[in-house]
């Protein structure tokens, strides 16, 4: 007798774990729920739909040969039967039967299952704030959601929009709006934008938007929303202020659907979500999930996480397949937190700990390093990045990554996340055999120049000093001497304008009676990445200074205000 497969959501993982059920099992009775109208939507494309990208919303639904994933292409295709606007409403465990609710005409019936996999994803949060049910308050979750800004978009009746949050999604929905020519105010409740970033790697992110248009507004969150005729006209602020806006869209982050597991009676863990194994087996062995819904581990922390990705979505779904199919044989051990995104020209990305969270987790003994340099040979038409290295001092084991800038960082972030997953050490890192030409890369990848940045720290080789450090010594009011080695023509261009002294590297030694006398005093060594100021420090040291520290990532990784 055929295996009857109930897969509820259709999505991500649902899908996935349907299609790969299918390959393995061609036998096997399969059956897909979905609540909404659409199949296997590619959800984090709707920004990019929304902002002009490509205007056919079919494509978010389409495979790569364009044929539309609907209800007849899973039958025709994978003979996998798919009902939409279908809702499950109950599980039935001791039957093995899903109570279902079809939503065009109401009507309940009851399937039966051998296999169950749980793809119920996450919902967006909204917080109860009066004025939340006036239209223009959204969220940018659905496809439906997606269809409507953008066909606000088409109307011209959007002037003036809030963006309230600055997450992943926030900021990919500010682009996209500001493209469509409408005036962006992200409001974020935090000191800073994408949170998954440290502050000074986002404040770059965040002087970037604003370059281009956008509005930031951090620390600040909004208490209510104002509206006239049952529509939005303005968002309340907890400083006082009132923003006037025909649009809010409401970003501050998902939490995972386990309603119906729970009530179920389905373990569920301290986040919210579903528990799973490593099999991605719920507490009943017949019932499997994946996907936004579920709790996975961090495998840098070992501490469970919601991770509402995506990819991993994907990957959860392949392997709860293979082990619904074939018994449990194959296991997802679990995430170490990569992200990235885009903002205009601008790329964002993170893989691992942050130095702000691991300091959150009780890691007392971490070392970063910040590198700034091109991505490729300037004759190639190079674009800066900044990367930030954060790793355990006594282990020297890298555990977290982060990297801004126009250049390729997705390549860079990608070579940090398997460094992680394989928790390599930095010593492991200063050699690696990674490909090199021209066209994409230095001689050198930034990548392995930052881990030898972070391998003179751990060998005392070098004494580096954060940008936000030295912010921090001038706001105290202490005065180190801050030295700028770079050329007078660059110091024209650009420079920071805190009280630097101007000694290019070449002439260094000759203009020794230029620096102070006393051998112990603070000197603060910089220039527009810091490699010549590596090599700045590494004079003085040979002649005789004592105390001397190198900017990390020069004027570049700058993050506050330049005088020029």
């Amino acid at each position: 007798m055929a295996t009857k497969y109930v897969i509820i959501g259709g999505s991500a993982a649902g899908p996935k774990t349907a299609s790969k059920i299918r390959r393995m099992d061609p036998e096997g009775e399969i059956t897909m729920i979905q609540k909404g109208k659409f199949l296997s939507m590619a959800s984090c494309g709707y920004p990019y739909f929304v902002g002009g990208v490509f205007d056919d919303p079919n494509m978010l639904i389409a495979t790569p040969t364009g044929a539309q994933r609907d209800p007849s292409f899973f039958m025709n295709v994978k003979n996998i039967k798919a009902l939409t606007s279908t809702e499950a409403t109950a599980i039935n465990r001791e039957k093995k039967t899903v109570v279902l609710k079809n939503l065009e005409t109401g009507k309940n019936s009851e399937i039966p299952y051998d296999k169950l996999f749980l793809a119920t994803g996450a919902n967006a949060i909204m917080p109860p704030l009066p004025g939340k049910d006036l239209e223009g308050v959204k969220t940018v979750q659905s496809m439906e959601d997606a269809i409507y800004l953008k066909d606000r978009l088409k109307n011209d009746d959007i002037k003036k929009a809030i963006i309230v949050g600055g997450g992943l999604i926030g900021i990919e929905t500010c682009e996209a709006l500001e493209l469509g020519g409408v005036d962006i105010t992200v409001v974020e409740m935090q000191d800073q934008i994408l949170g998954f970033l440290d502050w000074e790697m986002a404040k770059h992110v965040e002087t970037h938007l604003k370059a281009k248009g956008g509005k930031v507004i951090t620390g600040v969150g909004v208490t209510e929303f104002v509206g006239k005729d049952g529509k939005i006209t303005g968002a309340k602020l907890s400083d006082g202020r009132t923003l006037e806006c025909d649009l809010a869209v409401v970003s501050i982050g998902v939490k995972p659907n386990s309603k119906l597991a729970s009530e179920a009676g389905l373990a569920t863990g301290q986040i919210g979500g579903i528990a799973v194994n490593t099999f991605m087996q719920t507490s009943d062995p017949s019932i499997f999930a994946g996907g936004d819904c579920v709790e996975v581990t961090n495998l840098v922390t070992h501490n469970k996480a919601h991770w509402p990705m995506g990819d991993a979505a994907n990957l959860q779904g392949r392997v709860a397949a293979q082990n619904m199919v074939l018994g449990n044989c194959v296991e997802y051990e679990g995430m170490i937190g990569t992200g990235i995104c885009k903002v205009f020209d601008y790329t964002a990305g993170s893989t691992g700990l942050s130095e702000k969270q691991a300091a959150k987790l009780g890691y007392t003994n971490i070392m970063t390093a910040i590198q700034a340099a091109p991505d490729k040979p300037g004759f190639m038409g190079a674009s800066p990045i900044i990367i930030k290295l954060v790793a355990d001092k006594t282990t020297c084991r890298l555990l977290g990554m982060q990297a801004v800038g126009t250049g390729d960082v997705s390549k860079r972030i990608a070579i940090g996340a398997m460094a992680i997953h394989g928790k390599m050490r930095v010593y492991d890192l200063v050699n690696l055999d990674l490909p090199y030409a021209p066209p994409f890369s230095p001689a050198i990848d930034n990548f392995i120049t930052a881990a030898h940045v972070l391998q003179n720290k751990c060998l005392g080789r070098m004494e580096g000093i954060s940008s936000l450090e030295v912010k921090a010594q001038l706001d105290a009011g202490d005065k180190p001497f801050l030295l700028d080695v770079r050329g007078a023509d660059e110091f024209e261009q650009m420079r920071i304008g805190i009280g630097e002294k101007l000694i290019p590297l070449g002439a260094l030694r000759k203009k020794a009676e230029e620096l102070p006398e006393d051998k112990t005093a603070e000197i603060i060594v910089y220039c527009k990445i810091s490699l010549r100021g590596y090599e700045a420090y590494c004079t003085l040291k040979g002649m005789g200074y004592t105390n001397v520290k190198v900017m990390e990532g020069g004027v570049i990784a700058w993050p506050f205000g330049r005088e020029k």
